[in-house]
């Protein structure tokens, strides 16, 4: 039976198939002692009541009771360990630059001007002031993409942009800028090319000149529906503005542009013990060789990484970026106090079955897709970075709220790893789905780019398959599509609001 170790001083491993009693452990004099689910962990020396229980390296908890070698460790026999103090984070020069680069450093994109990033893709973005206008939106949007589009065969697609926030909300909470702020970044989003369609209701608390600078914000740029006479009269107000916009866009064309020009996010869902041994890595790896040859990536999710926030430490390039991350970690611990919840919260039943027993072998897992460069900045949920290299962006961990974060921090390709599965997407930019074992790509062929399983097999190393995922990176964003874009699979904009809902 194969096992996965992960470091030196693990005394726990993964196993890479479904093990029955009595199986013998590769490479070992052990047999397992119980039935073990796929990825689930087994033994590899006697465990005491107290002991230890380590993997990648890391205390991920205590041993409840004695486990024999060769036993199954699981979440009902280990115990949550106290997580790093944020105030003893200190930086240092952990951090690690690859320097035997690919010789493909271009990418064919849409060139936004000086000191912005490049779209990947050529879209008319439709922004919304409140979720009031929503299905006024989303009916002049499907009419502009069946009707009015095809005379413009350059642009891409019609995006709307409806989100929840905007009315009903403490506009003037402590906490209001965050939510402002995403959806003032979406409306500016690297691919909607500069160009400004915006769309309220007339009554809401986040009025435009919110979301918009005051030469923006302007009748050729706004449409209010209360000044509108009938929902005929919206539809064609939104149409005629968008061929405006439409004639600007459809003139773009794609360049040969630098890496700098680059800003792509990653996050994970569904995960399950694999993805710190393939799906993850792999994205470091990539996220290595893209930072070192001058792109912008970013990395999230605060509860997956919390546990682990010491390590990020270690690689942040300065006293300053590490005063950030503890200003953002620290802000989140008090958002979940607030609750009287804590990061133990954050694993699903579904990370459990895959073998995740808590929230501390996530966060190992979940920081792997940081890889090992050096962290340029730490920005919050919905900022934009205003340097290359790698960033971590202070979201949630929740996949529908992660994604919309990003977005509004200007990524123009998100890469999404998962273990156990999902149809996740996003509209205005390409999402790129990599699955962390065989199996899982053997019952999904069609929805997953990219399958991490080779790693756990050993047929390739992470070093091999991240290569190769760098360079479908590339052409991605030069303009191949993903699966999710095939399919129109697209998840609702749910921009984080930690303000008080009115």
């Amino acid at each position: 039976m194969r096992v996965v170790k992960i470091a030196d001083q693990d005394n726990v491993a993964v196993v890479v198939a479904p093990t029955s009693k009595g199986d013998a452990i590769d490479g070992t004099s052990l047999h397992v002692l119980c039935d073990i689910p796929q990825g689930h962990k087994v033994a590899l020396v006697d465990l005491k009541k107290g002991d230890p229980v380590i993997r990648y390296g890391v205390i991920l908890g205590y041993a409840l009771e004695d486990i024999k070698a060769g036993g199954w460790v699981n979440e009902f026999n280990l115990a949550l360990p106290s997580s790093p103090e944020v105030k003893d984070l200190v930086a240092g020069s952990k951090g690690k630059v690859l320097t035997d680069l690919p010789e493909r450093k271009t990418w064919m994109g849409y060139d936004n001007g000086p000191d912005l990033p490049a779209g990947s893709r050529n879209m008319l973005g439709i922004i919304t002031s409140v979720q009031c206008v929503a299905g006024v939106v989303r009916n002049a949007a499907d009419k502009i993409r069946r009707e009015i589009l095809p005379n413009y065969p350059n642009v891409d697609d019609v995006v709307p942009i409806v989100h929840p926030y905007g009315c009903g909300v403490a506009i003037k909470a402590d906490d209001a800028d965050i939510p402002i702020r995403s959806v003032r970044n979406v409306s500016h989003h690297p691919n909607f090319g500069g160009q400004i369609l915006a769309v309220g209701l007339g009554c809401e608390k986040l009025t435009m000149d919110m979301i918009l600078s005051p030469e923006e914000n302007n009748p050729d740029n706004v449409i209010i529906l209360q000044e509108c006479n009938g929902y005929d009269a919206m539809i064609s107000s939104i149409c005629e503005a968008a061929k405006r916009k439409l004639e600007i866009l459809n003139k773009r064309k794609r360049v040969e542009l630098p890496l700098s020009k680059l800003r792509i996010g990653a996050q994970c869902g569904g995960s399950d013990a694999f993805s710190g041994i393939s799906a993850n890595p792999t994205i470091g790896y990539a996220f290595d060789l893209l930072a070192a040859g001058g792109a912008t990536v970013l990395f999230s999710e605060v509860t997956e990484v919390r546990d682990g926030v010491h390590l990020l430490a270690e690689r942040c390039s300065s006293e300053k970026t590490v005063e950030k991350l503890k200003k953002e970690i620290s802000w989140y611990d008090e958002y979940l106090a607030r609750q009287h919840v804590d990061r133990s919260a954050n694993p699903a039943p579904g990370n459990k079955k895959g073998g995740l027993s808590n929230i501390v072998e996530k966060a190992m897992g979940s920081i792997a897709k940081s890889g090992h460069s050096p962290i340029a900045d730490v920005i919050g949920p919905g900022e934009t970075p205003t340097c290359n290299g790698l960033i971590f962006a202070a979201t949630p961990a929740s996949d529908i709220v992660c994604g919309p974060s990003q977005l509004a921090s200007g990524i123009v390709m998100q890469l999404f790893s998962t273990g156990r599965g999902t149809t996740y997407g996003l509209q205005a930019i390409p999402v790129y789905k990599i699955c962390t074992q065989h199996s899982m790509k053997k019952q999904w062929p069609d929805l997953f780019d990219l399958d991490a399983g080779f790693v756990v097999t050993g047929e390739k190393t992470i070093a091999e398959l991240g290569t190769e995922l760098y360079n479908h990176i590339l052409d991605v964003v030069s303009g191949q599509k993903t699966y999710a874009e095939k399919y129109g699979l697209y998840n609702d904009i749910i921009v984080f609001n930690p303000a008080p809902i009115t």
